[in-house]
């Protein structure tokens, strides 16, 4: 008998709300904002403590990764299509014609090419493996899988094995 166990955590606090904006060749839209529901799934072995992993551990990693993208603007560093620049405090942001200009603390670059829930649930996974993994929490794991709800009823999942080691 193949038996896994599995944890889920998807607390009210590990949310976040951010304005963004999806562009690529011929289409942007409106800058517009969501708040985001984050959820995390862990699979497992049980340790000898009786834990897959401390959900208190999940959490509060969680929490620190989410709440960096709190309140700010996602704009996408890699995009092929959006021109960023960065000068006198404020981050200027273009597509074709149009032009942003945010106060610098009100943006979060990330290292993604669209901000869509696809690639921030991909970017949640990898920063939540690297920080569990400095905590030597990864022993035993056998997969993360992170949801990004934008709304009620609808999330994009970014599911991977990862190794122990």
């Amino acid at each position: 008998m193949n038996r896994k166990f599995a944890i889920h955590v998807a607390k009210e606090n590990l949310k976040f709300s951010s304005a963004h904006f999806i562009a690529y060749p011929g289409f942007r839209e409106p800058l517009h904002g969501h708040n985001y529901q984050v959820g995390v799934r862990i699979e497992g072995n049980l340790s000898s403590s009786g834990y897959v992993l401390d959900f208190g551990a999940v959490k509060a990693v969680a929490t620190q990764i989410v709440d960096r993208l709190a309140e700010r603007t996602i704009i996408p560093a890699q995009s092929d299509f959006l021109k960023t620049t960065e000068r006198d405090g404020k981050v200027v942001v273009r597509y074709n014609d149009d032009e942003f200009v945010f106060p610098a603390a009100d943006v979060c670059m990330l290292p993604i090419v669209h901000s869509s829930a696809e690639e921030l649930a991909r970017l949640i996974w990898q920063e939540l493996k690297r920080d569990l993994a400095s905590a030597n929490s990864l022993a035993g794991i056998e997969a993360l899988e992170i949801s990004v709800a934008e709304g009620p009823g609808q999330a994009a999942i970014f599911r991977e094995n990862i190794s122990d080691g």
